[in-house]
């Protein structure tokens, strides 16, 4: 491993919101105006869970009990992922850091792989959040998500690719996500306080009426004006 040095430093945008604040799809959407990838912490997990290794089988025993998996797993994950080719170009963060130490940990990667981060806090109501959540199903087969109430599929309970039949995901039950709402309220909502102290630039986004992609156009603008956005190909201004 080598400290990254270079002129300018590397934007890094750490998405951060309440689990159904939409974090995932507009880290995929910000790709428009950031070359750099995705990194969901999610994601990682979850590929570990279906490779059916020691940590995704402690991931999902976590997270079928709405709990949150250690720091020092993530941390690590991310660690590797930071050194990446892929990641000179910029970095969107989405699901990490989710406490206090994960953030201070990811502060001093920051500076040792030669990072900017700036934050983009995603503000949805909670109760809006438990009838988004709740109302997903997903394709055991393709993994394609549906919302029964805004994205249903165009027969009832059946996957419109596959026809199988639709799922609801451990981590979609209401029990579950009021859980890790209330874990998010504990642990990780003083991140924002954290990150104002720290000094990291931060963009408050509402997220709850606007459609994905008036979100995404907001947010790109924000960071262009703020001089966090140092590469963009979509002409966002």
């Amino acid at each position: 491993m080598t400290t990254t040095a270079q002129s300018s430093p590397i934007p890094a945008i750490i998405l951060f919101g309440s689990p159904g604040s939409g974090k995932g799809t507009q880290a995929r959407l910000l790709q428009n105006c950031l070359r750099g990838p995705h990194i969901s912490t999610g994601d990682m997990l979850r590929s570990h869970i279906q490779a059916g290794d020691s940590i995704g089988n402690q991931a999902q025993a976590l997270i079928k009990s709405g709990r949150l998996v250690p720091d020092e797993m993530v941390n690590e994950l991310v660690k590797q992922r930071l050194q990446d080719s892929d990641c000179q170009a910029g970095i969107i963060l989405d699901g990490y850091p989710r406490t206090t130490n994960q953030a201070q940990v990811l502060l001093g990667f920051m500076q040792s792989f030669g990072y900017q981060a700036a934050v983009v806090y995603l503000m949805v109501d909670y109760e809006v959040i438990v009838a988004r959540l709740s109302g997903r199903r997903q394709c055991p087969v393709c993994g394609t998500l549906y919302n029964m109430k805004t994205n249903p599929p165009k027969v009832p309970g059946i996957c419109d690719l596959e026809g199988a039949k639709l799922v609801t995901r451990e981590d979609d039950r209401e029990s579950v996500i009021r859980e890790r709402l209330n874990q998010y309220e504990v642990q990780t909502r003083p991140l924002l306080d954290f990150f104002r102290q720290a000094g990291v630039p931060m963009l408050e986004i509402k997220a709850a009426d606007a459609s994905p992609e008036e979100i995404s156009q907001e947010i790109c603008r924000s960071l262009h004006s703020a001089g966090l956005m140092l590469t963009t190909n979509n002409g966002s201004r």
